[in-house]
């Protein structure tokens, strides 16, 4: 097909370039020649031999046909020219077409480009939507997944909370409720939604709520945690003892919010305190209770083998006696040691420093020591290096007991040789420095053990006679213990088989050298009217008793309210005003009476407690100040000072003392002085009346202390334990009265430490110093 396209062409092209005519005759030509050739191919093939008319007819027939054939040739050559002009406008348009097909399509492409940038930028902006979207959800789940962990530990915390035991609550900075857990809804029987909005004051009682009120605001003004405990009751009235905790909360913005508040329940580790307390208390009762029994016979013994001594004795008696006596000393020296015992291991030791003659007790020290040595056939000496003070300000029984705890200890392990005391004093200013030496012969110590004997308990053995080196294992103990709290020390050296020396060193103040033998003197005065303010009716019982046995006429008020009631100053001479009273202070009184009138009698306060310095009386509205229980000699100074009354004094009484060896016990309990006065003055039936009055009031006084100890009342058991130092002291039972004003005294350190320990003692012992006190009276 392609040939007779490209000869078709051809023939076309040679037309165009010969022309119609030239290409005319050519095509004649070739006509012709074409039948010349065909006449004579088919005339030989037929006959074998060709004729000139063979030619002709062929030329001639080549000349018919050219015509027709130039015109068929051209026809077909215009209709292919004009076809070809068609069809190059046709390319011409096709061109321009593809030209503009070519620009469309090069704007389609960049049409196309945009549009896949946008298609692109679209995808990419859906696809960081889709992601946005993704990561909305994401978080949404995670919000909703945190929302439900959190809902999900708060209803366990929650539960946490009901299910705790403890109290847990929320107050607001204005001390409102804000929520609770189930325990305090069980306490305070009341639903959480009921409680949120209410305060303190709408939910507890008005004691209980006070403290809580109290300590919110404690709280909240120092900004501090604050622990404490208190009783706190349930709807159905059981008392249970919490110990509460409360914490302030704040804002992220450091906004104070209010407190938490955590409440635990102690009841029971509480009842196991008291009954571990009680134990000990029972173990010091039971000590206490041995020891005052067996000492009162043992003085006896004592002082009454002291007198046989002083006697008409052969020398077997005598050495019996001697024997004895010095028996008595060392039993007392070892109850001694049972009770300090018990005192180290509860840190409860004390001194009661007091004048000392100082003289008399070195030879007081001697001559018992002579008779211990006497027994066991040793040599005792003493050797005084330096003078001595007149007197010092020291507590001599602590002192005698360690002294001779370290002479028996030498005594006891010295077979031969002898036990030397060796006193030397150094003073300087006020006060005075005093060495003791203890020297003896004996088996000494090794020095391995030096260090150790001073241990509780510690025992130091002879391996060669099996000897206990240093007793019992409690007093040398007790003993440092005791020199440490007189500002002094004591140190030991020996070497085994040749003995051992104990120094002490005491540092104590001097004083003024007592006057052992002393008479009152009663003065004659004329009758005053004395208006005397006394809440504790037994101190009113003995003071009225004192004053009207001097002939005086007492007015009596038993409160600060009563008092400003009745007192006229133009109806009395003499103001006697107690500084602690039910509703007011004495100072109050005083003031308040200042206020209403110009012209006062002498305002004298009473004060149980110890007398330092009369001016801070005096600064709040006193004329004076005296001491409770009332003196003879004191009350009879005041009215000679501020009465503006001469008195002459009368014949002095003497008053028969029991001997001093016996009544060692009555010195300890009782205040002899007071009592051997007022004995004096009245007589024994109105302090046999005030005895059996302060009997019937100690039960109620105890069962108030119990309660407030119980519920760790401070102000309640300092008030009773004042009442109670008052009534005491205004019978002479010196004892209990210095108990009882440890126990009234709550700046002393350690007091809570140590009150329960008074209280027990102030229980278990005033009914035995009231049968000593009786056994005194019975002996005047």
């Amino acid at each position: 097909m392609k040939p007779i396209k490209n000869l078709a062409q051809y023939y076309v092209d040679l037309l165009v370039k010969l022309g119609i005519l030239r290409f005319s005759i050519l095509l004649a030509l070739a006509l012709v020649a074409l039948a010349v050739v065909v006449q004579v191919g088919i005339t030989l093939a037929l006959s074998g031999h060709v004729d000139d008319i063979d030619i002709v007819r062929s030329v001639f027939f080549g000349l018919l046909i050219t015509p027709w054939a130039v015109y068929f040739l051209s026809v077909v050559v215009d209709q292919l020219e004009e076809s070809r002009q068609r069809l190059s406008k046709l390319v011409s348009k096709l061109k321009d077409m593809r030209s503009r097909d070519q620009e469309l399509n090069h704007k389609l492409q960049q049409n196309i480009a945009k549009q896949n940038q946008e298609i692109e930028e679209r995808i990419k902006a859906e696809e960081a939507r889709e992601e946005a979207m993704k990561d909305l959800e994401n978080e949404v789940f995670q919000r909703e997944k945190a929302q439900v962990e959190l809902a999900e530990r708060t209803a366990l915390l929650r539960s946490f909370i009901d299910a705790s035991p403890d109290l847990i609550y929320y107050r607001n900075a204005e001390g409102v409720f804000s929520g609770c857990n189930r325990a305090m809804e069980e306490l305070t029987g009341k639903r959480e939604n009921q409680l949120v909005g209410l305060t303190p004051w709408e939910v507890y009682s008005k004691e209980v709520a006070q403290q809580i009120v109290d300590t919110d605001q404690k709280v909240f003004s120092d900004n501090q945690a604050l622990t404490y405990e208190q009783w706190l009751e349930y709807p159905d009235g059981r008392k249970n003892y919490f110990e509460l905790r409360k914490v302030p909360f704040y804002s992220k913005e450091g906004r104070h919010l209010g407190l938490v508040g955590f409440g635990r329940d102690i009841t029971e580790r509480k009842r196991h305190e008291e009954s571990l307390e009680k134990a000990s208390r029972d173990k010091t009762t039971f000590i206490s209770t041995i020891s005052h029994e067996l000492r009162t016979p043992l003085n006896g013994i004592v002082g009454l083998s002291r007198m046989l001594l002083d006697s008409q004795l052969n020398s077997e008696q005598r050495k019996h006696m001697q024997t004895i006596n010095v028996s008595a000393i060392t039993l007392g020296n070892i109850f001694n040691d049972i009770i300090d015992m018990d005192k180290f291991d509860r840190r409860k030791l004390e001194l009661l420093p007091t004048p000392l003659h100082f003289e008399d007790f070195v030879a007081e020290i001697e001559s018992i020591s002579a008779l211990m040595a006497e027994q066991k056939g040793l040599r005792f000496d003493l050797e005084r290096l330096t003078d001595f003070p007149a007197a010092i300000q020291v507590d001599g029984t602590r002192l005698r007991q360690v002294l001779w705890n370290l002479i028996s200890n030498a005594m006891k392990f010295t077979k031969e040789g002898s036990v030397v005391m060796t006193v030397s004093a150094d003073v300087e200013d006020d006060m005075a420095t005093i060495i003791f030496e203890v020297e003896d012969t004996g088996i000494g110590i090794p020095d391995s053990e030096l260090e150790k004997i001073f241990a509780m308990y510690y025992q130091v053995k002879s391996g060669k006679d099996n000897l206990h080196a240093v007793g019992t294992g409690i007093g040398l103990a007790v003993s440092r213990q005791l020199i440490n709290m007189m500002d002094g020390d004591i140190t030991v050296a020996s070497e085994e088989g040749f003995g051992s020396t104990f120094t002490v060193s005491i540092h104590v103040p001097l004083a003024e050298e007592q006057v052992l033998a002393k008479q009152e003197q009663i003065l004659e005065q004329p009758s005053l009217s004395i208006f005397m303010l006394e809440d504790i009716e037994l101190n009113v019982t003995v003071a009225r008793s004192l004053l009207e046995s001097l002939g005086h006429k007492v007015t009596v008020a038993m409160s600060g309210e009563e008092a400003l009631e009745r007192f006229v100053p133009t109806e009395f001479d003499l103001a006697l005003l107690d500084i602690q009273l039910p509703d007011m202070t004495g100072f109050d009184v005083a003031q308040e009476l200042r206020k209403r009138h110009k012209e006062l009698p002498p305002l004298v306060a009473l004060t149980a407690n110890v007398l330092k310095n009369k001016s801070e009386y005096i600064e709040q509205g006193m004329d004076d100040a005296l001491s409770k229980p009332l003196s003879v000699v004191a009350i009879q100074e005041v009215i000679s000072k501020y009465c503006n009354i001469d008195t002459q004094p009368s014949k002095p009484e003497v008053v028969t003392k029991v001997d001093e060896q016996v009544s060692e016990l009555y010195q300890q309990l009782l205040d002899i002085d007071m009592l051997e006065s007022y004995v004096g003055i009245v007589g024994t039936k109105p302090v046999l009346d005030s005895i059996e009055m302060f009997e019937q009031m100690m039960p109620e006084y105890i069962e108030i202390l119990d309660s407030n100890m119980m519920a760790k009342d401070q102000a309640g058991i300092v008030s009773e334990a004042h009442k109670i130092k008052g009534a005491a002291g205004s019978i002479g039972l010196k004892h209990i009265q210095k108990v009882a004003q440890k126990a009234q005294s709550p700046d002393m350190p350690a007091w809570w430490e140590n009150i329960a320990d008074w209280v027990e003692e102030i229980k278990n012992e005033y009914q035995h110093d009231i049968r000593i006190l009786k056994d005194w009276l019975g002996q005047r």
